[in-house]
């Protein structure tokens, strides 16, 4: 394979997109890379392998046993297409790089890639932030939800403070100290979403701020923390409605609370859950199979 590399690829659904690069990854033991078709609605999950030793019928056969797993939990992989093929290495990077374009948020943001040469218009801040191991490039229509929210609730006028419960790659925390929330707490269970979320913050320029710690937010006591203007909590419904009590405890008491992660089927529980903790549903929005809410007290 010399000046070539495999690109596998699984072609899924947008539900379970997490899912398959999380099994791609541990099995072919390398990083994956997800795309989705926003006009299309498809979504492909792509590794690329070096060494040909890497791929075999019988690392195929396990990557198809993988889907059904996972289907077989409730994730819809349809279409659930493996394919193998040979591209240039010389091409790789720069077509890989194509499917990552610079998102405005409003007049208030711009985040890109660090590739992209495009500016920021007057009163835009920039977000240099590469796709990678962890959940949150701007691309998805959750966390396009939250960051949307983030400049709605901003007040130029006075301070306000922001706590993000799932930070992955830190991209609201950082999108929330360019626009001025102060000050900024975020955590995850995850320790590489740490690391990547710090790193993250220190490419933007931003790490006085905002310093993403490591918290499990099924062992932290309720009424314990700071609360916070705006709180934003992009996770699995489960867990949602699980820590219900635990994440709106710190929410102030005029405070916002935006919920996101959650599929369609599952968002009315979850509103359920949170109308009798005392918010209600102040904005959402659909996209694909996903489901996001603004909830304010009632």
């Amino acid at each position: 394979m010399n000046g070539s590399l495999l690109q596998v690829s699984i072609s899924t659904s947008t539900e379970a997109e997490e899912a398959v690069a999380e099994m791609m990854g541990q099995l072919l033991g390398c990083s994956t890379s997800s795309y989705v078709n926003f006009e299309s609605g498809a979504t492909q999950v792509t590794a690329f392998l070096s060494r040909k030793s890497n791929w075999s019928p019988l690392i195929r056969s396990t990557l198809v046993a993988g889907l059904e797993t996972i289907s077989s939990c409730g994730l819809a992989v349809e279409p659930a297409v493996v394919t193998a093929q040979r591209v240039p290495k010389k091409d790789w990077a720069e077509s890989w790089k194509r499917h990552f374009k610079a998102i405005e948020i409003g007049a208030r943001l711009l985040i890109k890639p660090s590739w992209v040469k495009r500016k920021a218009r007057r009163g835009q801040s920039i977000i240099i932030l590469d796709p990678g191991l962890s959940f949150g490039t701007g691309q998805h229509a959750t966390t396009s939800f939250c960051l949307d929210q983030l400049v709605a609730s901003r007040v130029d006028s006075r301070p306000q403070s922001f706590l993000d419960i799932g930070t992955g790659s830190g991209i609201l925390a950082i999108a929330a100290a360019k626009l001025g929330f102060k000050p900024v707490e975020a955590f995850d269970f995850d320790p590489d979403a740490v690391r990547i979320a710090r790193a993250n913050a220190a490419s933007n320029h931003v790490s006085d701020i905002v310093k993403p710690t490591r918290k499990d937010l099924t062992k932290n006591r309720r009424g314990s923390d700071r609360t916070h203007d705006l709180v934003c909590a992009n996770l699995i419904s489960d867990l949602l409605i699980q820590e219900a009590p635990t994440i709106v405890s710190r929410v102030k008491a005029d405070g916002r609370l935006v919920l996101a992660g959650i599929l369609i089927s599952q968002f009315e529980q979850v509103e359920g859950v949170y109308e009798r903790l005392g918010f209600q549903l102040s904005a959402a929005r659909s996209e694909k199979e996903w489901r996001s809410g603004l909830f304010i007290r009632g």
